[in-house]
């Protein structure tokens, strides 16, 4: 029998007080940059770096067939890696669920422990090779680095053993006289399966704790745009202590992986960030077979948008333009929350249109210090992206407002784009592009209102992030109301990007996802299985009750 960890009945302890790990700016002479600058250096003359599976806290060594090209330059390799084969996911899976059987009696506080230990390492001995990893692996700038791999990621470290306190302390109000109940937090009848993107070292750092903080073990694929940084991340949580099986780590073919873990009745749940269309075809796998599992799977999933920033004629135009290309513009427009579709007034389209196309044009594109725009993540993504500018640049309801070119002779850049369209509903306006294209409309100024609402509302499948921006109280009040179910995220005189772990909980509905928030005690609750527990201290002396008695 496993034994159980006394510490919790030890004392009611305090969780270390909750800041947000705050961003480094990198500025200029400063000592971070002189850091990022060795650490950069000092990569790049390292790697390739040799990536394996790593199962039951080994890396297990196989054929390196398998590369993580860097997107600034795609003749050099961040890292070669190796395959999961059906055989390592099944050992992985059963070694999981054998780890389980003590991690899920650890107390909540040890777990924390080892969260808040990870989170030291991030910040201290870890960060600039972290913050390397994540620039040369998935072409980010510094800024655009830090908040993801390092405050983000200890954001999440720091804040998913509070929310999960606030779950166990969530406890039956009400005992009647000689009886005491209590509600005991359990992990998932069997293994979590986690599939990660590479656009977020942080998101692969969500989906892995939110389940492990509340007692799950989890079977994770990460992204190959970020399998050098995921595994870092892996071995910084070993480093920090957690026990040997508690995170299997499976590089490999998604399918082929996917399809040994969805073998296993105890296959519990899906945390899953990527694409709609993946999202759904698992779904379906998964609910087409409801009766194999040993108990119905959660299926937890943040995918596509079509985000949207809506212009009143009140706005601050200069707020609302700069916003716009910060939104649409950040990390070549490879977030989720990305500013892609966005709606301006007649009487402030020249004006908005004109600054628009000025900071568009301005920003520079390479892997100085200096420069904005990075790279796409990959010649698929780069192909895909180069494909959808050239139909949107000679479709007859388009014209070209800002860049429209591409080079891919040593990375893969593509200029940031925006179209200007005279259909609202075209697939422009409608369809995920996730990269650095922004398309345009222009609206009559007396058509605000349920008008507009409804054709932002209905036009698109999505329902992610959004943005209204406006000095005029009702304009925001009506836009807000109308638009409830039009965005899971929704901003006021800001971008529609940037949610921060403690502040916007972030997700959205219909075709963009569960809406369980990243970053919510709301999400940790989604891999609880709660047992209620009643404990009388009274006896009775007859089975009969008052009202059977004469």
């Amino acid at each position: 029998m496993a034994s159980v960890n006394a510490s919790a009945t030890l004392g009611s302890f305090n969780l270390p007080a909750l800041v947000n790990e705050p961003f480094i700016s990198y500025g200029p002479k400063s000592a971070e940059r002189e850091h990022l600058v060795q650490a950069l250096a000092e990569m790049k003359e390292q790697m390739p770096f040799e990536v394996h599976p790593n199962v039951n806290g080994q890396d297990v060594a196989g054929t390196l067939d398998q590369s993580q090209q860097t997107p600034f330059n795609h003749s050099k390799m961040l890292a070669k890696y190796s395959h999961a084969s059906p055989e390592l996911v099944r050992q992985a899976i059963d070694g999981a669920l054998n780890a389980k059987k003590q991690w899920s009696r650890t107390s909540l506080h040890d777990r924390a422990a080892i969260f808040h230990r990870a989170a030291a390492l991030i910040r201290g001995p870890y960060r600039y090779r972290m913050m390397a990893a994540t620039i040369i692996g998935q072409g980010k700038n510094a800024y655009q680095a830090d908040i993801d791999c390092t405050a983000e990621s200890i954001d999440f470290l720091t804040i998913f053993p509070t929310l999960a306190e606030g779950l166990y302390k969530n406890q039956p109000p009400f005992n009647a006289p000689g009886v005491w109940n209590r509600s005991e937090i359990r992990p998932l009848d069997g293994f979590v399966y986690a599939i990660a993107p590479f656009n977020f070292t942080a998101l692969a750092v969500n989906l892995v704790l939110a389940p492990l903080i509340v007692g799950n073990v989890v079977v994770w694929k990460p992204s190959p745009g970020a399998v050098y940084s995921s595994w870092l991340f892996n071995h910084i949580m070993i480093e920090a202590g957690l026990p040997a099986g508690v995170v299997q780590f499976l590089p490999g073919d998604a399918k082929e992986v996917t399809a040994e873990v969805l073998k296993s009745p105890d296959f519990s749940s899906l945390h899953f960030t990527g694409s709609t269309a993946v999202f759904r075809s698992l779904s379906s796998a998964i609910y087409s077979k409801m009766e194999f599992w040993k108990s119905y799977p959660r299926l937890v999933g943040e995918t596509g948008g079509k985000n949207f920033h809506l212009i009143h004629p009140s706005a601050d135009l200069k707020n609302a333009v700069l916003k716009s290309v910060r939104a649409a513009f950040e990390y070549q427009g490879q977030k989720c929350s990305a500013l892609s579709r966005i709606y301006i007034p007649a009487s402030l389209a020249d004006d908005f249109k004109r600054l628009l196309v000025k900071e568009t044009e301005a920003l520079t594109m390479g892997e100085r210090f200096t420069d904005f725009i990075g790279p796409v993540i990959s010649r698929t993504a780069f192909d895909r992206i180069a494909n959808y500018i050239q139909e949107a640049k000679y479709a007859p309801e388009t014209s070209l407002l800002a860049g429209g070119t591409v080079d891919d002779s040593t990375g893969y850049y593509i200029r940031p784009t925006i179209i200007e369209t005279s259909d609202p509903r075209s697939r422009f306006m409608t369809e995920e592009v996730f990269g650095p294209f922004l398309c345009l409309y222009v609206y009559q100024d007396n058509d605000f209102g349920e008008k507009l609402f409804n054709l932002i509302d209905t036009s698109t499948q999505y329902a992610l992030s959004g943005a209204v921006f406006a000095k005029d109280r009702q304009a925001i009040i009506e836009a807000t109301d109308q638009l409830r179910f039009s965005a899971g995220n929704f901003y006021i005189n800001d971008q529609c990007t940037g949610a921060m772990p403690g502040h916007q909980p972030f997700g959205g509905s219909r075709a963009s996802g569960t809406n369980d928030k990243a970053g919510s005690a709301g999400l940790l609750s989604r891999f609880v299985s709660s047992r209620t527990i009643k404990e009388g201290f009274t006896t009775i002396d007859s089975v009969l009750y008052p009202s059977n008695l004469d």
